[in-house]
């Protein structure tokens, strides 16, 4: 728990490490349909974007430790509960699609879920910059 909310940065750049390490085995690729477009990105690509995501954060985390920056813990804790626990779900959600016809609306149904949860761990990710602003407003008034 102490990494989670005193370290967030180690977390989040173990992790870019470790999605850049997985996509370079990713095959094949994702489908998005809106309507009635399809957005395609392949494996690769989609993982290297996560990791350079997830590597951004943890550096900007490094660097408001570094200056002695005073973020909020609860606000780590749930920015990173948030991001991993999310992706973990769909992640596991991910697994109980059924390839048979018949069950169109357990499909449609787990999709609509995993919408939502991906709707979920964006919008959290407004947690981020709420606690960076947070915390060098506090070091401010502290000086």
């Amino acid at each position: 728990m102490n990494l989670l909310t005193k370290r967030p940065h180690i977390i989040f750049l173990v992790f870019s490490v470790i999605t850049f390490i997985l996509g370079f085995n990713a095959n094949g690729g994702m489908d998005i349909n809106i309507h009635d477009t399809y957005y395609v990105i392949s494996n690769y690509h989609f993982a290297t974007l996560i990791s350079i995501l997830f590597g951004i954060i943890g550096l900007i985390y490094w660097i408001v430790k570094k200056v002695n920056g005073n973020l909020s813990k609860r606000l780590n804790l749930i920015h990173v509960t948030l991001t991993f626990g999310g992706i973990f779900l769909i992640l596991i959600l991910n697994e109980f699609f059924r390839k048979s016809i018949m069950e169109y609306d357990f499909n449609e149904n787990l999709t609509m879920v995993i919408y939502l949860i991906s709707a979920i761990v964006i919008f959290g990710q407004i947690i981020f910059p709420i606690n960076i602003i947070r915390g060098i407003i506090r070091k401010r008034n502290k000086t």
